[in-house]
């Protein structure tokens, strides 16, 4: 027979009620109560005793707890100050575990790290994100001085597929994810995998982090800039919108864009990440 799934009543509703708690709407709070997705979780992490891993917004540690079993060191850190000390007594038998209180976007993934030669180590991030900090959070590590070599997260599932686009269905977050790793959807999870229970679905995201760029750019702010640009008014043909992000003439956008061998009258939606860059290159080289 499968293993039983936890439901709300039994695992998450009694940890909070053991300690007086109870779930934040304000911070997003929806805890994890099935084990058939938790150990989806887990294995998309692809977790071994020399793995570090940095976990956002741990709760109750459900998951907190199997990612200890798994790795070699777990830095947890949570920013809901109650929810610490309850944590902290959940999780306390596991000395690879550290709990830290903070808001991730205040802090540099680097000072998380455990770094006994004098180089922090690599890492990968594991976490259930509140849904209304994905974007940023995603960003703050893959923009990181020091990004995750993995990350695998729980995301709204329209966030998900929006990140997994292709061209044709292409948006700024998908271009900016896909520029520093490969985006897979491992898993869906029903709204009923949580409690208490979100209004929508979610899906295990997998990001796989390039070790470099996988196009050749002058910079990452440079690629962004034209990327924003192209964007600014992603319903109106490339020259148009092209156009408006960069303060320049209709004009010349057309011809920017076919210097780098794209059609003036496509939309930002359709462009590759090649071509992206290749559009960057081009405005470097006749802005330099």
């Amino acid at each position: 027979m499968p293993e039983p799934v936890d439901v709300p009543a039994t695992k998450a509703k009694t940890l909070l009620g053991q300690f007086g708690l109870r779930a934040k709407k304000g911070l997003g709070q929806h805890f994890l109560v099935d084990r058939r997705v938790l150990r989806r979780i887990v294995a998309a992490a692809d977790l071994t005793s020399e793995d570090t891993v940095i976990e956002v917004g741990p709760g109750l540690g459900i998951l907190t707890r199997e990612l200890a079993q798994q790795a070699g060191r777990v830095m947890a850190i949570e920013a809901d100050s109650e929810m610490v000390s309850a944590l902290s007594e959940i999780v306390a038998r596991h000395p690879n575990l550290t709990v830290i209180q903070g808001d991730i976007m205040r802090v540099d993934p680097v000072s998380l790290l455990p770094s006994p030669t004098g180089a922090p180590t690599s890492y990968k991030v594991v976490a259930n994100i509140p849904y209304y900090i994905t974007s940023a959070v995603l960003r703050h590590f893959l923009e990181a001085s020091r990004q995750p070599a993995l990350m695998v997260v729980m995301v709204q599932k329209e966030v998900g597929k929006a990140i997994v686009a292709q061209p044709g269905d292409m948006s700024l977050l998908a271009v900016s994810i896909q520029f520093y790793g490969k985006p897979s959807i491992v898993a869906r999870v029903p709204a009923r995998s949580f409690y208490p229970p979100p209004k929508v679905d979610s899906v295990i995201l997998r990001v796989d982090v390039h070790d470099k760029p996988p196009v050749d750019v002058p910079s990452a702010r440079a690629f962004f800039e034209t990327v924003r640009a192209g964007f600014s008014a992603p319903r109106k043909q490339l020259r148009n919108s092209l156009a408006q992000g960069l303060a320049v003439g209709t004009q010349e956008a057309a011809d920017l864009l076919q210097r780098a061998e794209i059609d003036p009258r496509r939309r930002a939606e359709t462009l590759s990440i090649e071509e992206w860059g290749r559009l960057c290159r081009e405005r470097d080289r006749l802005e330099s």
